[in-house]
């Protein structure tokens, strides 16, 4: 019986009882080329990521057209660009989702998406979507977050830049609207973060507060952040995936290459896997070195009826004596037969009368 929260996506159950889930983020990636995203998918599936992720969107629905100062990006990675033209060049058009979803269900990675309106919703739907992401841009976006919850899929919640009030006025839209599988990533919403502002301490707070299958959205530069939210309970990780750092896309910069997602993919599960549980007991890969560890062995000859004296006995390795703990015990007793020199102190001595 698991003993802490879950969801299942595409038959995959999701929760600390299990490895992490990876989810490789395509975002802008594809870079405008439908064989770059085949690519991109592809090569998630090498790197054993559990999930490939893309954005429905396109620029009509994510924003307005226009160029005046609130439209416009002012500093960071899109500085200088309007909305408008950023999304439009990062959007991943409509026509491309079903040749996509076709692609990633046959060589068999799950795929699913982050709608930014009702009509994705809709298209996404139609393409039996297994899951859904809201995005953190859209944490507050309520009237989104309850279509979304309508289709009785699970539901991940990123939380950038979301304070405790609104985490928790989404699950309740969440929840109220029909959610049964739901899961909360803590997220940074810069690009790149610095790992100095992740906090991955927050997670555990999350867990103990909302009792939610809980993760990272993770957008440093390297896979640390990753690695150590799963000691704080992550069971989700996303980080954006491309084919190429220097590709000149959006965000291309702050992602991950193959090599990089296949690292992420097999450290987290090492991760996870070196938690374990509290259990002082011996492993057995140490069986073998118990012979190894320090015992009593006799330093002298005697003959039956001497005295066992401080010289004659020492703690040394290997094991195959009794325990240096009854060392105080051995010394001042009585040989019980002839002993050779360097010869291990037997049980016998434990129970003998002289203690």
């Amino acid at each position: 019986m698991n003993k802490y929260p879950s969801i299942t996506i595409d038959n995959r159950v999701i929760s600390q009882d299990n490895p992490p889930y990876i989810i490789a983020e395509m975002s802008a990636n594809h870079n405008g080329d439908i064989d770059n995203a085949f690519k991109i998918i592809k090569e998630a599936k090498n790197a054993q990521a559990d999930a490939v992720k893309i954005q429905t969107y396109t620029a009509e629905t994510i924003t307005l057209q226009s160029n005046t100062n609130d439209f416009l990006i002012k500093d960071g990675l899109w500085a200088g660009r309007s909305l408008y033209d950023l999304y439009e060049e990062a959007h991943m058009p409509w026509e491309w989702h079903r040749p996509i979803f076709e692609y990633a269900n046959d060589i068999g990675i799950t795929i699913f998406s982050s709608p930014f309106d009702k009509t994705a919703v809709d298209l996404l739907e139609k393409l039996d979507a297994p899951a859904y992401k809201i995005a953190s841009f859209e944490a507050i976006d309520l009237p989104l977050i309850r279509y979304v919850a309508s289709t009785s899929k699970p539901m991940i919640i990123s939380t950038g830049m979301a304070d405790k009030d609104e985490i928790r006025e989404a699950i309740d839209c969440a929840k109220d609207a029909g959610c049964k599988q739901l899961a909360i990533l803590h997220c940074v919403s810069g690009y790149p973060a610095p790992s100095s502002e992740y906090n991955v301490q927050t997670l555990e707070d999350m867990i103990n507060e909302f009792g939610l299958v809980s993760g990272l959205s993770d957008h440093t530069g390297g896979n640390i952040t990753s690695i150590t939210s799963i000691a704080k309970g992550a069971s989700i990780i996303e980080k954006h995936f491309t084919l190429d750092k220097n590709g000149g896309g959006p965000d291309d910069s702050f992602s991950l290459e193959p090599n990089e997602m296949k690292a992420l993919c097999i450290e987290s599960k090492e991760a996870w896997e070196c938690l374990g549980q509290v259990d002082y007991g011996k492993k057995s890969s140490e069986m073998g070195n118990i012979k190894f560890r320090r015992s009593l062995y006799f330093t002298q000859s005697l003959k039956k009826g001497d005295i066992i004296s401080s010289e004659a006995v020492r703690s040394v390795r290997p094991g195959y004596g009794i325990a240096p703990k009854y060392i105080d015990k051995i010394i001042g007793s009585i040989a019980k037969s002839d002993i050779k020199k360097n010869s291990p102190v037997g049980t016998e001595y434990i129970n003998n009368d002289y203690f």
